[in-house]
């Protein structure tokens, strides 16, 4: 992640807000389209472009840029999680969640797009390797999750979240984001216990590693008990850019639990939500962000625009290269992530195709888009871009359109 360069501001004069008015004022529709905006230059964060810019909106999964800086700026880019067994009591052993949800039981892949996760197969061996060698052969797989606190659902998480696998319910230790299916992408189901489902699959490995092992209870392991076997995740730089890129809600959600773990707080929502605020707030761009989750799922979120864009223009100076990347993970208009085909395929929104790079946000009712381009004189703009009030049709497509605007400007 460090030798990724610090966005440059261009040397493009700033656009004409005059002109660059004129263009997306005609592309937002007239003064009742529910839309709030906000065009910034990145490396002064003056507004060019405003539309109810400070009124607070619902975010929906632009509130992963939150997340995400937060995370940054407090655990570091170089932070892992560590997933650990550790000796128990009475013939136990404890598996212990250290709030990692891409441990994963699955064979490595070669080619694989995604960071190198942990492996419950690699903990298993360690595990079996270290009981054999102290002569025991049977154990029982108890497991620990104390590491998180309070509900596994968040304020305002609508009821059919967790059945439609849009999240699994957050816990400490989960495997392969609790999915029932995870070899096969298309199936979204999720576990209903994550931490005793993750038990149960670790006393199988360890069964195929020779250990007689059934799966125990929920406990918390002993302060200074022999540690077994322990695999750690990916850098907090490869699940930032991850869970931007793919908006993955499960990772967003452990990830701001980290914040909170870091601050000192107990890791539950509400805490997580203030963790981040409280390391925005330190940073200088707090001001307009309310969140109850970490993914963005809660509608209850509030974020106005011009904090979306600081937050952007934040991570992508010169200033903080420990928040890269939240700008390298964003999607990349018309090729990656949530940002892939068939969006910016279209003719009016393709000028910004390759040049866009932006987080999506979508929940019923709200379409969301923040990120960053360079407009055609080569200078770097922030944006944010809020549509819906929940209560009626959106089309992304739009605001497509207006972050295309932006990088085709030559309004200098």
């Amino acid at each position: 992640m460090d030798g990724v360069p610090a966005a440059d501001p261009g040397s493009g004069r700033a656009p004409n807000p005059s002109v660059l008015a004129g263009r997306l004022s005609a592309l937002v529709g007239g003064p009742k389209a529910k839309i709030n905006a906000v065009v910034i230059d990145a490396e002064t964060r003056r507004p060019l472009y405003e539309l109810r810019a400070d009124r607070p909106a619902t975010p929906a999964s632009t509130t992963k840029l939150a997340t995400s800086v937060a995370a940054l700026a407090s655990v570091g880019p170089a932070h892992r999680i560590t997933t650990q067994v550790v000796r128990g009591t009475g013939g136990g052993i404890v598996l212990v969640g250290g709030g990692d949800p891409t441990v994963t039981a699955l064979p490595p892949r070669s080619g694989a797009e995604h960071p190198l996760y942990a492996s419950l197969l690699d903990l298993a061996r360690q595990t079996a390797a270290a009981l054999k060698t102290s002569g025991v052969s049977q154990v029982r797989v108890d497991y620990d999750v104390s590491a998180y606190q309070g509900p596994r659902t968040a304020a305002g998480w609508k009821p059919n979240y967790l059945p439609d696998g849009e999240v699994a319910p957050v816990t400490a230790l989960t495997v392969d984001e609790g999915r029932v299916s995870p070899s096969d992408p298309t199936k979204k189901t999720r576990v209903s216990d994550p931490a005793a489902s993750a038990a149960e699959q670790f006393a199988l490995l360890l069964a195929k590693e020779g250990i007689r092992a059934k799966a125990g209870r929920r406990t918390v392991a002993r302060e200074g008990a022999a540690r077994l076997g322990a695999v750690q995740s990916p850098p907090m730089s490869a699940l930032v850019e991850h869970l931007l890129t793919d908006s993955d809600n499960d990772v967003a959600e452990a990830v701001a639990r980290q914040v909170a773990i870091k601050l000192g707080r107990p890791a539950t929502f509400a805490d997580a939500a203030q963790a981040v605020r409280q390391v925005l707030a330190r940073l200088g761009v707090a001001e307009g962000v309310a969140v109850n989750d970490g993914s963005g799922l809660s509608p209850r979120n509030q974020i106005s625009p011009i904090a979306l864009a600081r937050i952007v223009s934040l991570a992508a100076g010169e200033k903080h290269p420990e928040l890269r990347s939240a700008i390298t993970g964003l999607p990349i208009a018309g090729f990656s992530g949530t940002l892939s085909p068939p969006r910016y395929t279209v003719a009016a929104s393709r000028a910004g195709a390759g040049t866009v790079r932006a987080k999506t946000g979508t929940l019923a009712g709200v379409s969301t888009l923040a990120g960053l381009a360079y407009d055609a004189d080569g200078r770097l703009l922030a944006f944010a871009f809020m549509a819906g009030d929940g209560k009626g049709p959106v089309d992304p497509g739009k605001l497509d359109q207006l972050a295309a605007a932006v990088a085709g400007c030559g309004c200098g």
